[in-house]
């Protein structure tokens, strides 16, 4: 019995965070009308009839493709900027590292609700309300993404780099030929929070994208609840917005087990 606790409590934990995922689907593919709990344990009435439903009533496309370019453009960003940022903590000497790395990571105790106004004020001032590099460029700064890979650059021996510099490699040389191909486990890690949260993003996204146009999928979703549109529907493109987040973690999960197992691992 004393063996069959933690498997015993593991699946008691799926089964409470996998639950409200079945009954969304459920209720997607249950037939229109508003048709719920119990009724959508109905599977034999399933139908797709709330997926075109829902793409004829919103512009979902263009939502989808919104959140899709917040998401990816961040991605690419953020993880460019933290390992670079990452690498000059870990391996680099320079006046005032320490204070620097420590303050900027201090930023994390700060909620981003208390400094939305302030980015408000800043971008429309600059013309990027309702665009793209409004909606992207301040989410780029993310003190935890830089933390994550400092603390895995710095378990990488010296004597990589120290060879690297012998052979004459200049500085974007080493970064690019010895830090990278070392850290994909850790920036695929990061691609996967990173993506999840832009995805699922909806403060800034609401305050920036002011247009339908410029809404992503989140935001657009939030605002069919208000309008002549039934719960299943709702439900169906909720469906839709999790599919993006399984195929990325579906792609990366191999990358996902390397980081974990190499997260202990000292030079």
């Amino acid at each position: 019995m004393a063996r069959l606790r933690l498997p015993v409590l593991l699946v008691l934990v799926a089964f409470v965070t996998v639950t409200p995922f079945v009954v969304m689907v459920l209720v997607a593919f249950a037939p229109p009308g508003g048709r719920t709990l119990p009724g959508a344990f109905d599977v034999t009435r399933a139908s797709l009839r709330n997926f075109t439903d829902v793409l004829q009533s919103a512009d979902i496309t263009r939502w989808a493709l919104n959140s899709l370019v917040y998401s990816l453009v961040s991605v690419l960003l953020i993880l460019l900027f933290a390992s670079m940022a990452g690498y000059a903590f870990a391996k680099k000497r320079f006046p005032g590292r320490e204070v620097l790395f420590w303050a900027f990571l201090a930023t994390l105790m700060v909620p981003f609700q208390a400094t939305l106004i302030p980015y408000y004020i800043l971008v429309s001032e600059m013309g990027g309300v309702d665009t793209y590099w409004g909606l992207i460029v301040p989410t780029l700064a993310n003190s935890q993404a830089v933390f994550l890979m400092r603390q895995f650059i710095v378990q990488l021996p010296d004597e990589l780099f120290e060879a690297a510099k012998i052979d004459g490699a200049s500085e974007w040389r080493v970064f690019t030929t010895v830090v990278l191909p070392l850290i994909r486990p850790v920036l695929a890690t990061l691609g996967v929070f990173v993506f999840l949260w832009h995805w699922n993003d909806f403060l800034w996204p609401l305050v920036i994208g002011q247009s339908e146009a410029m809404r992503t999928l989140t935001v657009g979703l939030a605002t069919l609840e208000g309008e002549n549109v039934t719960i299943n529907q709702i439900m169906a493109g909720a469906t839709i917005t999790v599919i993006p987040c399984l195929l990325v973690f579906g792609l990366l999960q191999r990358y996902l087990t390397d980081s974990i197992a190499t997260s202990g691992l000292k030079s």
